[in-house]
């Protein structure tokens, strides 16, 4: 029943985040496959590596293209690259290609490793929009690269732990460190357990890894290795890498011991999650389709942040004990009025040789 509940708080929580959702929009209603009449598919889905309901990344941008598609009568239809975790640049554009011919308008990509397939579809189908999510500026008029202020929800999760009681953090990553992304999350993520720390007086420590997470997928031998974090004292550890969740929440269920979800509320998928690192993913891919049929489109990049109300952390499944939504929400307004910055500069810098930090120690593995 707690499951179901939290369930129901998540949904309604993102369909809070933004005014442009029809109010009876829920995305959990909304079928993920549906037959069109004339066999065409106006908005289309290329998932990123990992499974569409991977309860974070594909599954979040796939729920604002549907939600979108369906608030707004069009038929719509989602594409795995072939050979999964294995997909080549030419499997990605393979799908891309079958989206377009299957008259697609807007194609929406999700994931840097996007990047080489989407450019060529992009200059092969110059009428098609491309929405590049967690990508960038291709320098073409029919891409719009959406990236988002992980730093900041990094930030915002690692400074809430801190303040609630945690001294012995973790953070296992997705992407084996080449993605921007979960970079940009675990660099922000150090910050704000460093800045809270240095509020209480008192020192904590962060073990910091990519290993095991190239794959965005779960494994036996990451558990194994966050179950040892746990055994050894460490109290909580960030998820960041989509599915990979499934191994870190097996860990912690197994020592009694904690998770910070990543990009969606992930609390309703296990007992062992006190918060989550948000940011816009189905907000974001629903407003900039909004963009693409509505007139407004511009090619180019947008950058989405506490500012944009595009991070943060879930309210309505809150269940910190000594850390407060009151405390949180002023924090998070120090960010959007530039009292409080936080260094994005996570794909230039390595975490641990950014250091040392005043009140962090970073166990860099």
């Amino acid at each position: 029943m707690k499951k179901f509940v939290a369930l129901l708080l998540a949904m309604a929580l993102c369909l809070s985040v933004v005014s442009v959702f029809a109010e009876s929009t829920n995305p959990a209603d909304i079928p993920d496959t549906i037959t069109s009449a004339d066999n065409t598919y106006v908005v289309a889905f290329v998932t990123d590596v990992g499974q569409l309901k991977d309860k974070s990344f594909n599954e979040g941008t796939w729920n604002g293209a549907k939600t979108y598609a369906n608030d707004n009568g069009l038929s719509y239809k989602y594409y795995q690259p072939a050979n999964g975790e294995q997909a080549t640049d030419d499997d990605r554009y393979d799908a891309m290609k079958a989206a377009a011919e299957a008259g697609a308008k807007v194609i929406v990509a999700a994931g840097f490793m996007q990047g080489t397939a989407l450019e060529k579809a992009a200059k092969e189908f110059p009428e098609v929009k491309f929405v590049f999510i967690d990508g960038w500026s291709l320098g073409l008029d029919n891409v719009i690269g959406v990236a988002f202020k992980e730093e900041q929800c990094g930030y915002l999760a690692g400074y809430a732990a801190v303040m609630d009681g945690y001294e012995k953090l973790g953070f296992a990553g997705g992407g084996g460190g080449t993605n921007p992304a979960c970079m940009r999350y675990g660099y922000g993520y150090i910050q704000g357990a460093n800045d809270a720390a240095a509020k209480l007086g008192k020192q904590v420590e962060i073990r910091f890894t990519w290993q095991y997470g190239a794959s965005f997928s779960p494994s036996a031998e990451l558990q194994t290795l966050i179950s040892g974090w746990y055994e050894t004292g460490t109290e909580v550890v960030f998820s960041c890498g989509g599915s990979i969740f499934s191994s870190i929440t097996a860990a912690a269920s197994a020592n009694d011991a904690a998770v910070i979800g990543v990009d969606v509320d992930q609390s309703y998928e296990s007992d062992t999650v006190i918060t989550s690192a948000l940011k816009g993913i189905t907000e974001g891919t629903y407003q900039m389709l909004a963009k693409a049929f509505d007139g407004t489109w511009e090619g180019g990049q947008v950058s989405l942040g506490a500012a944009e109300d595009a991070v943060g952390l879930p309210e309505d499944t809150w269940s910190l004990e000594s850390y407060t939504v009151e405390d949180y929400k002023a924090l998070r307004q120090a960010i959007v009025n530039g009292e409080v910055v936080v260094d994005d500069q996570a794909a230039a810098n390595d975490p641990n040789a950014k250091g040392p930090w005043s009140n962090v120690t970073v166990l860099y593995e």
